[in-house]
């Protein structure tokens, strides 16, 4: 098969959505119904993604047949939140669909954003990620992303912030 990496945008609402449900809908076992909760209202929130394309580039993946099975959005610099300082760029929202894990998607999406915040002239990208997601931190740490510190619990699970300097 055939995979098509693009820039994603606003047309693309639909599908990011449903990708996000399926592939974060494999951690529902491990949240209490509280936490899921929380987080699937995220994941259907419409204007965190509208939120997310107007100050954001997005990378999708898709198959020859424009069904988006991967996904993530790079911050630039000037973004800051509670977790990401305003001189790095970040990551949000990394997915791949879970039917189509082990292809080397997310890895690629990475190296997308990797090239593009250097195209940008970052110096920094940042992301979160928790305990719930071994493969993503084994993907971040392969290509060189360092534990900055522990966060605290989101969703009752522990969570730190990665940076890499580029």
């Amino acid at each position: 098969m055939k995979l098509k990496y693009r820039s994603g945008n606003i047309n693309d609402l639909d599908g990011i959505k449903q990708l996000a449900n399926k592939s974060w809908g494999i951690f529902r076992s491990m949240l209490s119904s509280e936490n899921w909760e929380i987080l699937h209202n995220n994941l259907n929130n419409d204007q965190t993604y509208k939120s997310l394309f107007n100050h954001s580039d997005c990378i999708v993946c898709t198959t020859e047949d424009e069904k988006i099975i991967g996904m993530t959005f790079l911050v630039p610099s000037g973004n800051p939140t509670d977790i990401f300082d305003k001189d790095w760029s970040h990551i949000r929202f990394l997915s791949v669909d879970p039917d189509f894990g082990g292809q080397g998607i997310g890895r690629q999406l990475i190296l997308k954003c990797i090239d593009l915040a250097k195209s940008n002239c970052e110096r920094t990208i940042a992301l979160h990620t928790s305990e719930m997601m071994d493969k993503a931190r084994h993907i971040y740490e392969s290509l060189g992303f360092k534990i900055l510190r522990e966060l605290g619990e989101r969703f009752g699970k522990k969570y730190w912030l990665y940076k890499l300097d580029i």
